[in-house]
């Protein structure tokens, strides 16, 4: 499926998908991130009017996967990667993940990070896959701490979850 960068007007459309990508969490007892709000409107916007925001779409141009990032420490921090069940196991997020990686070793950044879930399959295992390591607890930058403090504030850290990086080329 063609990947492009979101349009500031496709942020509903992102927040669709992610209500669905949610979904999945329900089975796995954490009805409480199925029901978690995406991310606002005005944040969805900023990433795309920074250029930090990725779609993969469908035959018709319509968004069904996303991707948003944004600079922390030093490297692109993905924020949120999302697939809509219905056009999962394709390889959408690894690609949304390439291109990521892409736009940040042409921008000169060494890696890309993010934070997740340790053992939910589609988190952390998935991941790894993709090429990212987990941090130890002395290599979580600033950034990446202050990230982690507001997901416990938002009862995050009721599951283990972990910071995770991809060295790029050179990185």
């Amino acid at each position: 499926m063609p990947l492009r960068k979101t349009r500031p007007d496709e942020s509903p459309l992102l927040q669709d998908i992610e209500r669905a990508a949610g979904e999945p969490f329900r089975a796995l007892g954490m009805a409480e991130i199925a029901d978690d709000e995406p991310p606002p409107l005005a944040e969805l916007d900023r990433h795309a009017r920074a250029g930090l925001s990725w779609v993969a779409t469908d035959a018709a141009d319509r968004p069904v996967a996303y991707l948003v990032a944004e600079p922390v420490d030093g490297a692109l921090h993905i924020e949120q990667v999302s697939v809509h069940p219905a056009h999962a196991r394709r390889g959408l997020g690894r690609s949304l993940i390439e291109e990521a990686a892409g736009h940040a070793a042409a921008a000169g950044l060494p890696a890309l990070t993010l934070t997740t879930f340790a053992e939910i399959p589609w988190n952390a295992p998935y991941y790894r896959r993709c090429g990212f390591l987990v941090l130890a607890e002395d290599d979580i930058t600033p950034g990446l701490r202050a990230i982690r403090r507001h997901e416990a504030a938002i009862g995050l850290d009721r599951w283990p979850r972990v910071c995770m990086r991809r060295p790029l080329s050179g990185g």
